[in-house]
């Protein structure tokens, strides 16, 4: 999600300290947090998912990754009003993970919505590509989780592809008929309220394939 760039929200974050993530924490997010799993949000827009999910579920830690800085504000301000403590932004981009991450220090991978990047030129860049996926594989536990939801009917079938060495454990082509629990994205509430299908897939990262 890319938002226009706000006054505020330069200063805003250079201020704050409780939520953003400044230093490298690589394998120290668990035993600095007290909770007993990591969950990590890539691309978490304004963070009503990571922040709904954090209030639910405090013996988990909530890390949300986003590139854009609108968003990250707006995501904290959110986790500051609810006064969460599970829960850390990083202002950072997916392909630099390892740095941010230790091999299998993740439970679980949340892909929500992510820019389908329809052009096959710019396929590398989806979220569900080769590369990305060994990222995931590297940061994520043995038989650590992948959750992908997305509106688009063509990034999820290439993702399903790329990802037919790991466990599918659950497929849905319109998961809200099936099922409505749990905190939603900014994106899932208005593609609901659309009537769109919501593409959904659940995923077990394959031990064998450890990188």
């Amino acid at each position: 999600m890319r938002m226009r760039k706000r006054k505020w929200v330069a200063p805003y974050l250079e201020s704050e300290d409780r939520y953003l993530v400044r230093d490298l924490r690589k394998g120290r997010w668990l035993s600095e947090s007290g909770c007993h799993a990591l969950h990590l949000e890539i691309g978490m827009g304004m963070g009503d998912f990571l922040t709904g999910s954090a209030s639910l579920f405090p013996d988990i830690l909530f890390v949300g990754l986003e590139k854009d800085a609108t968003c990250v504000a707006k995501a904290i301000r959110k986790a500051e009003e609810l006064g969460l403590q599970n829960l850390l932004v990083l202002n950072a981009d997916a392909k630099d993970l390892c740095e941010y991450f230790a091999p299998q220090e993740v439970d679980r991978i949340y892909l929500q919505f992510s820019d389908p990047w329809p052009k096959k030129a710019h396929a590398k860049r989806r979220l569900t590509a080769p590369s990305f996926l060994e990222l995931y594989q590297t940061i994520l536990k043995e038989e650590g989780e992948l959750i992908l939801k997305t509106d688009n009917a063509g990034l999820f079938e290439y993702s399903l592809l790329q990802l037919q060495d790991w466990h599918l454990e659950k497929i849905s082509v319109d998961l809200h008929r099936e099922v409505q629990e749990g905190p939603l994205t900014e994106y899932e509430k208005k593609f609901m309220a659309e009537g769109k299908p919501i593409y959904y897939a659940l995923c077990v990262n394959p031990v064998r394939n450890r990188v």
